[in-house]
C-alpha cells in the first residue's frame, strides 16, 4: 500500500485506549426523515469502516450494546467494520470509489484525506452538520473544523484527541530496572546509544529497536522539524515557515546517518523496513526492548495496555501540533452512504454520548474493564487480556472515555493542558490540492516508495541512498510539486 508506506509519523500512534471519564451523555436525539428510513420505521443500519491493530474477539457483543443506544436515540444500527492498518487505504478505496455499502469512514491526511474528498468520494458535510450535528459544533474547536476544509469546505469530523505531540522512546520498564539504567542520563536521540548497549549485551534474545512500519526511527527523530503535509513531498520548516524538500535538510540527514549507525551495530531490527508487525507487538511477543514514537500524556499506560509490560518513555522533544491534527483521523460520510442524515447522526452521537464511546473505546463494563473509585478503570480482576482493544484516537470525543489505570482520574484536564502548550505549525490549516501535479506527485511517490523507510530506517546507507533517492525525485518532478505547493501556502497565509 503506497502511501501507508509513506507515513513518517503514524504507526505508533497506535492501538489502543486513552481514557477519562468527562462530560455527560447527550439528550438529543434525532427526529429527522431521511432516505433508507424514518423514526417510525426499520432502523437504517449504518456501516463504519475504520483501522484495527490487533484482534477483537469480543466485537460483536460491543456491537449488540452499542446498537441497544443507538436504535433507541436515532432508529439507527451501528455495523463495525473493522479493516487492518496495513490493508486500509486499498480496501477503503475499493470501497469509496465501488459501490459497496458503506456510510462512514475514518479518512485521512496519511490515506489521501483531500484526494478522495476532491474527487467527490467524500461528501461535503457543512450543511448535514448544522442540521443534524449541532453537538458536534459545540465540542470540536472551530480551528480544527476550519483546518480540515478542503477547497472551503467540510468533509470530515476530527477526532477530539492529543492535538499535539513530543517524540522520545518507549522501552520496557522491567528491562531498565534489572540493569539499573539511568534515564534522566538520556537528554538527546544520541543518548540513547548507551541503553541499547547495554540491553544488546545483556539481553541478546531482545532487538532494543522494533520500530517498523511508517514509524520509522530517522522520522522520529526529525520530529518536530518539519510539518509533512500529508506526504512529505516539499514540507514547511517550523524554523524557515516555508516550503523546503526535507530530504535534502541538514537535521533530516543528521538522524538518518545516527539511524544508519545504530542499525549497523545491530540495535535496529534488521527488517524494520518491510515487517508488518506493530513494534508494540513485537516487544508483546518479548522479541523487543522497546520503539521511537511520538507521544501524549498517559503514553506509557496505553502501551502497557497493548504490550502488556510496564513502559516507561523518555521525552526528547517540545510539543508540537502539525496540519494533521486536523486533517490526521477524521470521520467521513462515503458518497455512497444511502442515509447521510442518519451517518451525520451517528457522528453526533459520537462527540456527546459518553456511555456510546465508553463502549466503542473500552468495551463492554464488568467484562472488558472495570471502573476504580477514582473513575478510572482497569482490566477485571479475573481478566488478564482484554479481548476487545480500540484505537480510539482515530473516532469522535475521546474526552468523554474513563481514563485507564496508571493516569490521573483528571487525565484530560491533563490533556487539554498538554494541547494547549503544542508549537503550532507554520502550516496549520492549509490543505494543498494536488490535482495541477498530480503527474508529478504519483511519480514522485513511487520514489518514496522505493528508498524512504529504507533510508529512515537505517537499512540503506545515506552516504550512497540518499543522493540517488534526490535525484530521483528531482527526475519524478519534486521541484514543480513544491513550487505549487508554495504557490498555494502564500496564497493562503494571504488569507489567514
Amino acid at each position: 500500500m503506497k502511501h501507508f508506506k509513506a507515513i513518517t509519523r503514524f504507526f505508533l500512534f497506535v492501538m489502543s485506549a486513552v481514557l477519562v471519564l468527562a462530560g455527560c451523555s447527550s439528550k438529543e436525539s434525532s427526529t429527522s426523515t431521511s432516505k433508507g428510513s424514518d423514526t417510525k420505521g426499520q432502523p437504517y443500519q449504518i456501516n463504519m469502516a475504520y483501522l484495527t491493530f490487533t484482534k477483537m474477539d469480543d466485537l460483536p457483543l460491543v456491537q449488540d450494546e452499542i446498537n441497544k443506544i443507538v436504535k433507541k436515540k436515532i432508529n439507527a444500527t451501528v455495523k463495525l467494520v473493522p479493516i487492518n492498518a496495513a490493508n486500509y487505504q486499498q480496501q477503503t478505496n475499493l470501497m469509496l470509489t465501488g459501490n459497496e455499502k458503506i456510510d462512514l469512514v475514518v479518512s485521512s491526511s496519511f490515506f489521501g484525506y483531500s484526494t478522495q474528498a476532491a474527487k467527490g468520494q467524500l461528501l461535503a458535510l457543512d450543511d448535514l452538520v448544522k442540521t443534524h450535528g449541532k453537538g458536534i459544533l459545540d465540542v470540536v474547536p472551530k480551528r480544527l473544523l476550519e483546518g480540515n476544509k478542503v477547497n472551503g469546505k467540510m468533509y470530515g469530523i476530527p477526532s477530539i484527541r492529543d492535538w499535539g505531540s513530543y517524540y522520545g522512546f518507549i522501552m520496557r520498564k522491567d528491562i531498565v530496572d534489572k540493569y539499573k539504567i539511568d534515564l534522566s542520563q538520556v537528554k538527546t536521540f544520541a543518548d540513547l546509544e548507551n541503553v541499547f548497549k547495554v540491553v544488546k549485551e545483556n539481553e541478546p534474545t531482545l532487538t532494543p529497536v522494533v520500530n517498523t512500519g511508517g514509524s520509522t526511527v530517522a522520522s522520529v527523530i526529525a520530529g518536530g522539524k518539519y510539518d509533512i503535509l500529508g506526504d512529505s513531498l516539499g514540507v514547511v520548516s517550523f524554523k524557515d515557515k516555508k516550503i523546503v524538500n526535507m530530504f535534502n535538510e541538514p537535521e533530516y540527514v543528521d538522524a538518518v546517518k545516527l539511524a544508519r549507525k545504530w542499525f549497523k551495530a545491530g540495535f535496529i531490527l534488521k527488517d524494520s523496513a518491510t515487517s508488518q508487525d506493530a513494534a508494540a507487538n513485537i516487544v508483546k511477543a518479548n522479541k523487543g526492548f522497546g520503539y521511537f514514537s511520538h507521544m501524549k500524556p498517559g503514553f506509557d499506560v496505553q502501551e502497557k495496555g497493548i504490550t502488556g509490560y510496564d513502559m516507561v518513555s523518555v521525552k526528547l522533544t517540545d510539543v508540537y501540533s502539525y496540519t494533521d491534527a486536523s486533517t490526521g483521523f477524521n470521520l467521513s460520510i462515503a458518497r455512497n452512504s444511502q442515509n447521510p442524515e442518519k451517518a451525520m447522526e451517528l457522528i453526533n452521537l459520537l462527540y456527546t454520548d459518553k456511555d456510546i464511546m465508553n463502549l466503542l473505546d473500552n468495551g463492554i463494563e464488568g467484562k472488558h474493564y472495570q471502573v476504580n473509585s477514582d473513575g478510572t478503570i482497569k482490566l477485571p480482576d479475573n481478566v488478564k487480556e482484554s479481548k476487545y482493544v480500540f484505537g480510539q484516537w482515530q473516532i469522535g470525543n475521546n474526552f468523554l472515555t474513563n481514563p485507564w489505570e496508571g493516569n490521573p482520574a483528571n487525565y484530560w484536564d491533563v490533556m487539554k493542558k498538554h494541547n494547549d502548550s503544542a508549537i503550532f505549525s507554520p502550516a496549520f490549516g492549509f490543505t494543498f490540492n494536488p490535482d495541477p501535479v498530480k503527474t508529478e506527485m504519483a511519480a514522485s511517490t513511487n520514489v518514496i516508495n522505493q528508498y524512504k523507510l529504507g533510508i529512515e530506517s537505517g537499512t540503506l546507507d545515506p552516504e550512497k541512498s540518499l543522493p540517488e533517492f534526490n535525484k530521483k525525485l528531482k527526475a519524478a518532478g519534486l521541484d514543480k510539486i513544491m513550487a505549487e505547493k508554495e504557490k498555494q501556502f502564500e496564497a493562503w497565509k494571504k488569507k489567514q
